[in-house]
């Protein structure tokens, strides 16, 4: 439970899914999960947030095999930061979701 993150939401875009030279399948993607309030005028409010999905192995093959953009979908993983250089020498730091589990919830029509 050190590091669990669970979510429920919707793909932004098909996953990519890539072979990487060590034989190794990877799937990116976005999650949007919606979160709802109410205003101080009493209207019931959505507010979208946008979450940054990687998965591994035979779990990257499931995602590109089934889930599809507008898909309802729950995943458990865990939250990873890295860094990255470009080439210009600027550094570039990064949120993601290294998926464990995905449970299709609903198709999207």
């Amino acid at each position: 439970m050190r590091n669990s993150v669970k979510l429920i939401g919707r793909p932004g875009t098909d996953p990519q899914v890539k072979m990487l030279a060590n034989e190794r399948k990877m799937a990116r993607f976005t999650l949007a999960t919606n979160e709802y309030y109410t205003n101080e005028k009493g209207e019931r409010q959505s507010l979208t947030h946008w979450h940054n999905m990687v998965a591994w192995g035979k779990t990257a093959e499931i995602i590109g095999s089934l889930v599809k953009k507008g898909h309802e979908i729950a995943v458990e993983g865990r939250l990873v930061n890295r860094s990255y250089e470009y080439p210009s020498g600027v550094m570039r730091q990064v949120s993601e979701v290294v998926i464990n589990e995905v449970l299709i919830i609903e198709k999207a029509s």
